[in-house]
């Protein structure tokens, strides 16, 4: 593990820039209503995303066993193009909105989402290098992890990360078909992983099956996480920063020189890093791992620990 450390501690980089980023783009998003559901007390919220989740993944499984390979690719550029775009927005927004008419801004921070979209999405398709796969996964982790952190109050979130860790777990345990997609990924070299080579010179344009790595013991020139083990811990953290707030009924005090909202959300992604750190010791043995168990329990642990801390029982820990 100590000879992978500088790996492990950029991935753990990677989680905490995706998750402050989407710290900071919360409120905004929120202020302009980008909520991916518009009511997030909702517990259905969750199983509806769920749903889409294995929707999505079932028609690239079935893309990839049926040969389809490059329409896959496509189907994923596709989503990629459409997440951008709406990520962006907001952010060109912000930058012109001080500056010019409102609705002026907005159109043209719609335009250049779309553009900068088309230039990424070219950019993937044409030179996937790690350095630009690893840029727009992160971006895109922000942007995802903010959206859907105001789209889920507390207990819905809880649900979330429950249900999704129960299925990662089946997914590269039991059915193993979490492999496969992983495998896909890396062929097709999408960001849909995070990359961290472990030497100078490695090149994620030559990446080789990750299933055939696997199968003989190969020793990985590269550390793997999907973006999605960044992104939905994320979302506890984001929850707990927007709906633990005053306005949504929480006593308003502070720990220190930090509002209560914000001690839990960051205690969450410490919770979230202690999940991490304790599931690379296990990815270390060489073997594909379910990154959601460890990392949701742990966002889990560190939530429920920061409000009992701050606010005791307090609406039964605001899942009620």
């Amino acid at each position: 593990m100590r000879r992978d450390l500088a790996s492990i501690v950029a991935m753990a980089a990677m989680l905490v820039v995706s998750q402050v980023a989407a710290l900071a783009l919360a409120p905004i998003f929120l202020l302009l209503q980008f909520q991916a559901f518009p009511e997030p007390t909702n517990p259905a919220n969750p199983i509806i995303y769920i749903v889409l989740i294995l929707l999505f993944t079932a028609v690239i499984l079935a893309l990839v066993r049926y040969k389809r390979r490059n329409l896959a690719k496509y189907v994923i550029l596709g989503s990629i193009f459409l997440t951008v775009s709406f990520v962006f927005i907001v952010p060109l927004y912000l930058a012109m909105y001080w500056w010019m008419d409102p609705d002026l801004a907005g159109n043209l921070a719609t335009v250049g989402a779309f553009l900068l979209a088309i230039l990424i999405v070219y950019a993937l398709y044409k030179y996937p290098e790690w350095y630009l796969v690893d840029t727009v996964g992160i971006a895109i982790a922000a942007g995802v992890t903010a959206v859907l952190g105001i789209s889920f109050a507390i207990f819905p979130t809880f649900l979330l990360l429950i249900g999704l860790a129960v299925y990662d777990a089946w997914a590269v345990y039991r059915s193993k078909h979490m492999v496969t997609l992983a495998d896909e990924m890396t062929s097709q070299k999408l960001p849909i992983l995070l990359v961290v080579p472990k030497k100078a010179s490695y090149s994620y344009l030559e990446q080789k099956s990750l299933k055939e790595q696997i199968a003989k013991g190969e020793e990985r020139e590269a550390m793997f996480m999907g973006l999605g083990d960044i992104i939905i811990p994320g979302v506890l953290a984001v929850s707990a920063s927007i709906f633990l707030r005053p306005e949504f009924g929480y006593p308003d005090t502070a720990v220190g020189s930090l509002p209560a909202y914000l001690f839990i959300a960051f205690a969450t992604m410490v919770g979230a890093l202690m999940g991490f750190t304790i599931l690379m010791r296990f990815v270390m043995r060489g073997n594909p791992q379910a990154g959601l168990p460890l990392l949701n329990g742990g966002a889990i642990a560190g939530y429920l620990i920061s409000f009992a801390l701050v606010f005791g029982s307090y609406r039964s820990f605001g899942l009620a």
